[in-house]
Parts: C-alpha cells; sequence; structure tokens
C-alpha cells in the first residue's frame, strides 16, 4: 500500500527538520533523485518549511518589513508545493499509463498527488499536536484536550491512507482513471496578476 510506504518519509522528513528546527537549513535529501521516496520527502520538507514560516508571520510583533519579506517566501513556497505535487502526479501517469480505463470507469474529485499533499499536511498537525499533548510544561487540561484532538487526527490518518490506497487501487485496475489538470497559479505570473502586469507598463 502506497500509504505506508509514503507515511513514515513524512515522518522521516519533520524529524529531520526538527533536529535544527531552523526555516534557513538547507534540505539533506537521503533518498536517489530517481526513487520516488525523494519526492514525497522533498515534499513533506517544502511543507514542513512553510509550516514553520506560517508559525513566524504570526507573531503579532513581527517588523514589517520582514514580515513582507516572509509573506514573497510564503508565496514562493506555495509555487514550490504546487510544482510537487505535479511532480508526484506525474509519477501516478507514467506508473499507470499502460492501463486501459473500463467503459464505466470514473474520475476522482481529486489526483492521488494532492491527496497525498493532505497526508503530508496530517503527518505535520500529528507531529505538532502530539508536542502539545506531551508538553511538560502546559496544563493537564491543555494536555487532555490536545490528546483528543489527536486521537481525532490519528483516525483522520487511517481514513485518508485507505481512501488514498483504494484511489491508486481503483485507478491500477481501470475502475478509475486520472485527469490531472495543472494549477494555473495567476498570482506569481506577471501577464495574468493585474498588479504585476500594471506595474510593467
Amino acid at each position: 500500500m502506497f500509504s505506508k510506504l509514503a507515511f513514515p518519509i513524512f515522518e522521516q522528513s519533520i524529524a529531520d527538520y526538527h533536529k535544527f528546527d531552523s526555516v534557513e537549513q538547507p534540505i539533506d535529501n537521503p533518498y536517489a533523485k530517481d526513487q520516488i521516496e525523494h519526492l514525497l520527502y522533498a515534499k513533506n520538507w517544502v511543507d514542513t518549511v512553510q509550516w514553520h514560516y506560517e508559525d513566524i508571520i504570526r507573531n503579532p510583533e513581527i517588523n514589517p518589513v520582514e514580515g513582507l519579506v516572509l509573506k514573497r517566501k510564503i508565496d514562493a513556497s506555495n509555487q514550490v508545493r504546487t510544482d510537487m505535487v505535479e511532480y508526484i502526479d506525474s509519477y501516478f501517469l507514467q506508473k499507470y499509463s499502460g492501463v486501459a480505463p473500463k467503459a464505466d470507469a470514473k474520475i476522482n474529485s481529486e489526483s492521488p498527488a494532492w491527496a497525498l499533499d493532505r497526508l503530508s499536511i496530517l503527518a505535520l498537525k500529528i507531529f505538532h499536536m502530539n508536542e502539545e499533548a506531551t508538553r511538560p510544561d502546559a496544563s493537564p487540561e491543555h494536555r487532555q484536550k490536545c490528546q483528543e484532538k489527536l486521537d481525532v487526527l490519528l483516525e483522520q490518518k487511517k481514513d485518508l491512507s485507505t481512501a488514498i490506497d483504494d484511489l491508486l487501487t481503483d485507478i491500477e485496475n481501470g475502475d478509475k482513471f486520472m485527469k490531472v489538470y495543472k494549477q494555473m497559479k495567476m498570482y506569481n505570473d506577471e501577464e495574468l496578476n493585474p498588479v504585476l502586469y500594471q506595474n510593467k507598463k
């Protein structure tokens, strides 16, 4: 099952990041570039760094100039995240390129890689909620509430993993087919964002 491959890699990326816990640290991907594991690790690393960007930018005392710089980094990170999802979907398109969909095959509402994107984010939620549920300096009430939330996240992990594996099985069997749309983000495009193209005049 693919989820059993992906989730431990997401956990590995998160653990590696937290060895130094700095958004400035470079990625040290342990997997070869021709492996899907490389893409999965890189995808979660982007998510993990962006998670901490989002924490930093919510500091009410942040310097406005530093906040603007960070907002630009978040925008760039979002674009990389989207690109990584499309790379992972390309892997699945290639993997199942020889499968002939059945006459009654249906399309899924999201591609496999976008479902894996949610699993990657879920791995981050689980890691950080577990930190809060076990934080020694937190009150017992805080830890209990966080443990209850963690239990829900773990149930969600189980359900989402099953859904991902079922989707891939359906694609492999021809019961569903993949159709991938490029995300066509407009806000970074000088030809599509009116603020950017008006400034070029």
